[in-house]
């Protein structure tokens, strides 16, 4: 927030969208607590804010703000619908499912955070609501059995947080992994990429999967396919390692 207050408050709303998305749901409203110790900081935040709302078309409907704290922090919360037999879990992959990474790969790294990848803030509100969508199809056509939101772990960390909860492992093709030009796969693993979903699917669906993301201005690739083991194993050519062993690694405890 202190480095860039207008960009923290627009991923405030970037972020609980994405959330409430990837669960196959459209978000309704929010609600913030707002706390700084700088009242020019305190505005910024808010410009940003407002920018995320006129780009998701999500209102902001009450919240509280402390206007002289010793500290600045900013808490989001969001409300958002689903149909009840389309909501996506992230705990509910199964081994021999096909693993999906999507992604706008139209963007570029934020000037004020380099692991932040910024393919929203210049592009238009149908644009955004359309990709956004992705998810909410896929999810009411029944074609994915488990997905979250790429965040601040990125893809492989995001994957990592499905795959403990589920309690199952997978086996990643890193040379499969779509990455944006003028990036190296190393950098890009590490962002969070503003618009992007992991997912696994049967593979009988996978065609059809691939054909939402695409259509709705995604790029998406087969990356790897969920195990029965508990680990997350990485190849790249005729090199393997294992990036987690979830029986004696933590990512977020919940299994």
């Amino acid at each position: 927030m202190q480095a860039d207050p207008e960009w923290s408050g627009y991923c405030s709303v970037l972020v609980n969208v994405h959330d409430i998305a990837a669960m196959g749901g459209w978000p309704v409203a929010m609600v913030d607590v707002l706390s700084v110790d700088d009242q020019e900081v305190g505005k910024r935040v808010l410009q940003g804010m407002k920018k995320g709302i006129e780009k998701f078309n999500v209102p902001i409907i009450g919240g509280h703000l402390h206007p002289d704290t010793p500290y600045s922090a900013l808490d989001v919360a969001i409300l958002g619908k689903a149909k009840k037999d389309a909501v996506i879990l992230s705990s509910t992959a199964r081994p021999g499912e096909v693993i999906v990474a999507a992604a706008d790969m139209d963007g570029a790294p934020h000037p004020s955070f380099s692991i932040n990848f910024d393919s929203t803030s210049f592009k238009d509100r149908k644009t955004l609501l359309f990709q956004l969508g992705s998810m909410q199809e896929l999810g009411e056509a029944g074609l994915v059995k488990a997905g979250k939101d790429i965040s601040n772990p990125g893809l492989l960390g995001t994957l990592a947080m499905l795959l403990e909860t589920s309690g199952v492992g997978a086996v990643v093709d890193v040379d499969r992994i779509p990455v944006p030009k003028g990036l190296d796969i190393a950098s890009w693993l590490k962002m969070y990429p503003g618009m992007g979903f992991v997912v696994s699917t049967k593979p009988e669906n996978v065609t059809r999967v691939l054909e939402v993301f695409h259509r709705r201005g995604l790029t998406a690739a087969v990356i790897g396919r969920v195990t029965s083991g508990q680990k997350l194993v990485i190849r790249s050519g005729d090199e393997e390692a294992d990036l987690f062993d979830f029986a004696v690694d933590c990512v977020t405890g919940i299994r």
